[in-house]
């Protein structure tokens, strides 16, 4: 099933998509659960509780609004991705090859999650290397520690998309990523979640285009560490939680690839697609105080 976090005549709800009819349909919750979004369903049976309404009457949001804690990311995950990223000279695991022996694993905190059209911002003063990532984004429903590979689909709850959006020029400038990750409106997440008997994630495919132009346009059965070895791989001393969201590493084709590279400029419009799941869209804007 498709379900959205949604905000209707004041209040947040969560409900069940037919995108073929254009309506959402909210979900029995209160309104303090509803405030966690899809997250709020992780193990419970949830009736409907109410008609349908347009979508086009209501405003989403993202799938899980602030995620508890910092959103587990997955570095250089498509062997092409890997070797893009490798020459671009802001990679700071280039020394140990394009191709991770490992999962390179990050994160980026809760607060720079925005939903579906809402406005990714640039501040020119902190950075001029603005830069997409269109992802699949895995949303645990079990928790756990020391999971097993073989085990780990059982912990998926289901998948949303992700554009990790990324200021190269910071990332370069530091050994860790986080802070060019993280700036503020840098996690656009949406439109919805699908729960994990939706799609087949061995074989889904994924684009990426900026004002219509195809940039990326892959296949999540490319995935280097796919999604049961990096749940394996985080939760070896890692307690993963209910609620936690995984981005699984983005493919080929991102802005730093091109010579020159292709940066995102204020006015930009970014769409991702991924079967199955829905597709993405935010403009990028001027950040102003």
């Amino acid at each position: 099933m498709k379900v959205a976090t949604y905000r209707h005549e004041g209040r947040r709800y969560v409900g069940l998509v037919d995108e073929a009819a254009g309506t959402v349909s909210p979900l029995d919750l209160p309104a303090e659960e509803a405030e966690r979004g899809v997250a709020a369903l992780i193990g419970r049976d949830t009736p409907t509780a109410g008609g349908p309404v347009a979508l086009a009457d209501v405003q989403l949001e993202a799938p899980v609004p602030r995620p508890a804690r910092n959103i587990f990311c997955v570095g250089k995950n498509y062997f092409e991705h890997a070797h893009e990223f490798s020459k671009s000279g802001f990679d700071s695991s280039a020394a140990k090859g394009a191709v991770p022996s490992e999962p390179i694993i990050f994160s980026k905190v809760p607060d720079c999650v925005i939903a579906h059209d809402e406005q990714v911002l640039i501040d020119p003063d902190v950075s001029g290397a603005i830069d997409y990532e269109a992802e699949l984004a895995v949303i645990i429903g079990t928790g756990g520690r020391g999971i097993t590979r073989n085990a780990a689909m059982e912990h998926v709850w289901g998948y949303t998309i992700v554009n990790d959006v990324t200021a190269r020029d910071l990332q370069g400038r530091y050994s860790q990523w986080i802070v060019g990750k993280s700036q503020d409106t840098f996690c656009p997440m949406g439109p919805w979640a699908v729960t994990r008997d939706e799609i087949d994630v061995s074989d889904t495919a994924i684009r990426c285009s900026v004002n219509g132009e195809l940039r990326q346009d892959s296949n999540t059965g490319l995935l280097i560490f796919d999604i049961p070895t990096i749940i394996a791989t985080i939760s070896q001393g890692v307690t993963l939680k209910p609620g936690d969201v995984i981005a699984t590493g983005t493919p080929a084709g991102v802005g730093i690839g091109f010579d020159p590279p292709k940066y995102l400029v204020p006015g930009d419009v970014v769409e991702i697609e991924i079967d199955g799941v829905g597709r993405l869209r935010n403009t990028f804007g001027r950040w102003s105080a």
